[in-house]
């Protein structure tokens, strides 16, 4: 099916964004198009405009910054695949950003892109709640930057407003003991996460100082596991500690029912990739 009629504008600079953004009320901004073009070719979305914002220089490319690492929103899957900074600091990155989808969407998906969708299923929104990101937007009023925990509203939701454009994911270096991993039971012909897990742990004197654990997919919107968190934190993470706090997965959850896994199976899933994930974290961290 071919997409309803459209108006396209490539810009050039964020103001200009955000002038589009003013101007069309209806539009869509384009940025790799691996997730609105499927829906415009289906007629699930028929946006008046396009702003095309893949060649505007600002917001593409990854910064060490010192305490963090700027990510711009147009740098794509392929780009964080390539960037030693980010290997070394953010492993947790490079290993989700391998299992995204197939090669074809790793060269043109973007990482703003994904974050601005918030597929549900998708894999980068847990990430960017495992490893404590922010979220730099910019719109007529200025700039503002929103935490990842904060950032996922709903499916499909985030706390991006109609007239602002995601410009940066700011993350914030590790600090002192850590360990990060990412886990997933994929849908064996999309990719997308039918649960996925990113963990983040940091250990002082044998015991967890600091865990975030985020899921996706087994629920309307990824979400911290603040249970899971609470259970572990301050504790020795024991193989035991682990699988007790892992149990806690699925609480606070709104979990997906559909044809390829039901609600119970979601959190079944849930709780064995969370334990998996905190397990090779730990391991991580201990070296």
């Amino acid at each position: 099916m071919y997409p309803a009629a459209f108006e396209y504008y490539r810009a050039t600079s964020v103001p200009e964004i955000v002038q589009l953004l003013q101007q069309h009320p209806d539009g869509k901004i384009l940025a790799g198009g691996h997730s609105l073009l499927p829906l415009m070719k289906l007629r699930l979305a028929e946006p008046a405009a396009l702003i095309d914002i893949g060649r505007v220089p600002d917001l593409s490319g990854i910064q060490d910054a010192g305490d963090s690492i700027v990510v711009g929103a147009t740098t794509t899957y392929w780009d964080l695949l390539q960037s030693e900074v980010i290997r070394q600091s953010l492993p947790l990155i490079t290993e989700a950003a391998n299992v995204v989808g197939d090669i074809q969407v790793r060269n043109r998906g973007t990482l703003g892109g994904a974050m601005a969708h918030a597929d549900p299923a998708a894999d980068m929104p847990a990430v960017a709640l495992a490893l404590d990101a922010s979220i730099k937007v910019v719109g007529p009023s200025g700039e503002r930057t929103i935490p990842a925990s904060e950032f996922f509203v709903d499916m499909f939701t985030t706390a991006l407003n109609p007239d602002e454009v995601l410009t940066q994911i700011i993350f914030p270096k590790p600090q002192g003991t850590s360990g990060q991993a990412y886990e997933k039971f994929a849908h064996p012909a999309s990719g997308y996460a039918v649960v996925g897990v990113a963990a983040f742990v940091t250990l002082d004197g044998g015991k967890v100082q600091t865990v975030r654990v985020g899921i996706t997919g087994a629920g309307t919107v990824a979400k911290r596991a603040s249970a899971v968190e609470q259970a572990l934190a301050g504790q020795e993470p024991t193989e035991q500690a682990i699988e007790s706090a892992s149990a806690h997965a699925a609480e606070g959850l709104e979990l997906n029912g559909d044809i390829f896994a039901s609600e119970e199976y979601r959190a079944h899933l849930a709780r064995v990739f969370t334990q998996r994930a905190l397990s090779r974290a730990v391991a991580a961290a201990r070296g």
